[in-house]
Parts: structure tokens; sequence; C-alpha cells
């Protein structure tokens, strides 16, 4: 028996409905429940794991702020992390800019056929642990002296941001034509001016994907911050909120507001260049 085609249409459709359906609420839950989780008093959040007469995943209690609040009281100085984070991760953006891009040009075009055995070699490193590499790092930073210091993990996160991105940056750079800088050449600039007025601007996806992908990571990175900086002060979000907000009690309400706010500046920057955060990845996807 023949299906019709309509009927084949609509099964085909309502499946991939349906697989969209469940990787959605798949994906968004974990959000939603750190969403209601910030707002919600001590006493709705606790009770709902106990009585099973109160609905778990909604208000039983009117909202409150009290967990916001927490984040702003001297004994957790959420916004010091904060600002510590940000100087961190930018200045870790612009190294990681500044090495990954010439770095993968250079393996792209200049390397000839050994630019792409060098460019997995490099990208091997990415994939080191960092607890396999903390404990000799940590005898670096002290014989230069930057133990509790920032710049240690300034130091320290371009070791695994660089590779990824130069290796990225190298497909990337592959997938542009080489008839286009030769002929800004032919036009009369140098090589670094045809790669200025026309190999950048076209590589603007990868390199907005290699800002965020280096500023994100450091951001989230936990063992270097926790090995690195001991004073208060100088903590990272990634530290300082667990370390001031898990004590003697777990206030999983304060934690949750943390990481939202945390979270709907990522949010915002992936949704705002989403288009070119993907051309950048799937161009550095590129073999050459």
């Amino acid at each position: 028996m023949r299906i019709p085609r309509w009927l084949r249409r609509s099964v085909e459709g309502l499946s991939l409905g349906l697989i969209l359906t469940v990787f959605v609420v798949f994906t968004a839950f974990p959000f939603y429940w750190m969403a209601l989780a910030s707002f919600k008093q001590d006493a709705d959040l606790y009770r709902g794991a106990t009585d099973m007469t109160q609905n778990p995943y909604w208000f039983n209690m009117a909202p409150s702020l009290e967990h916001f609040k927490v984040l702003f009281t001297p004994e957790a100085p959420f916004l010091k992390y904060v600002w510590n984070t940000f100087k961190v991760g930018a200045l870790v953006s612009l190294i990681t800019l500044l090495i990954a891009v010439p770095a993968g040009y250079s393996l792209a075009r200049l390397a000839g056929r050994w630019g792409e055995h060098l460019g997995i070699g490099i990208f091997i490193t990415y994939l080191v642990p960092p607890t396999l590499l903390f404990i000799p790092l940590t005898r670096v930073i002290n014989m230069l002296g930057l133990q509790d210091s920032h710049w240690a993990l300034i130091l320290i996160y371009p070791t695994f941001t660089i590779p990824f991105c130069t290796w990225l940056m190298m497909g990337f750079f592959k997938s542009i034509p080489k008839d286009i800088e030769e002929q800004a050449m032919i036009d009369g600039h140098s090589r670094l001016g045809a790669i200025l007025r026309t190999v950048l601007p076209l590589s603007l996806p990868g390199l907005l994907t290699v800002v965020i992908f280096s500023f994100t990571l450091s951001m989230q990175e936990f063992v270097y911050a926790l090995t690195f900086i001991n004073s208060r002060d100088n903590f990272m979000i990634s530290v300082g909120v667990p370390t001031n907000l898990i004590t003697d009690v777990y206030n999983i309400g304060a934690i949750a507001a943390a990481t939202l706010i945390c979270s709907i500046p990522v949010a915002i920057l992936y949704n705002l260049f989403l288009d070119r955060f993907i051309a950048g990845l799937t161009g550095g996807a590129v073999k050459g």
C-alpha cells in the first residue's frame, strides 16, 4: 500500500517537531530552574523538596529578591568578582587575538604542506587537561612572583585559548580565496596591507569567534583560578561565588541568582553574533 505524499510529509513534520520540542525542553529546563530558584523564597525553595503537596516547578509563595540582595552584601562582594573576571577575560581575549590570528595565517598561507600538521599538533596541546598542568605551572608562577595576582591567570589562560583559536583561524583563512589577497598585492599593497584591507575584514566571523570563545572559557575556568588566586578580593566569579555562598549552609538560591546574572550577558552576546559565530566555527572547520 502506497502512503500518500501529504500523509508522509505530515508524519515527518510531526516527528521533526516532536524531536525539536524534546531538545528545546531538555536544553532550556536548566535555565528555567535557575531563574525559578533565583526568585523563590527559601521557605518555598526547600519546602518543595520535602512537601509533595507543593509544586516545585512554580512559585508557591510570592517571588522575592532576597537572593539577589545576598550577592551585594560585604560578605559576598559579587561586583568585585565580576570586575576581576571581566578584566582577566578581556586581556586574555586580546592576547589570544594578537597571537592566534598571525599564527593561523602563517600556518594557512606560509607554512606550505607542513602547516596542517603543525596546526594539528598545536591543537592537540589544547586537549591536555588542566589537572595535569596546574602543578608544573604553579612552580612557574612562583618563580615569576605572580602568585595571588591576576597576571598569573592572564599568563596561563592563553596556553589553552591560543592553540584552539590558532587551529580555528588556520581553517578560516584557508576558506578565504587566495585570489583576493593576491589581487590586493598586484594593486600595490604589501602582504601586510593586503591582510589588513582584504583578509581581516572577511575574517570578522572568525575574529568574533576567537573573542567570544576565549572570554567565556576564561570566565568559566575553575582549576587555575582556584590554584593561583588566594586572596578574597582577587577571586574570579567561578571561585568567589561558591567560596562565599557554600559554607555551613548551601545557599542554592543565591548561587542560582549569581549564575543567572552571569549568564544573561553571555546569552545576549551569543544571540547578537549568532550568525557570525556559527560562520566562524564552520569556516574554521574547512580543510584546506
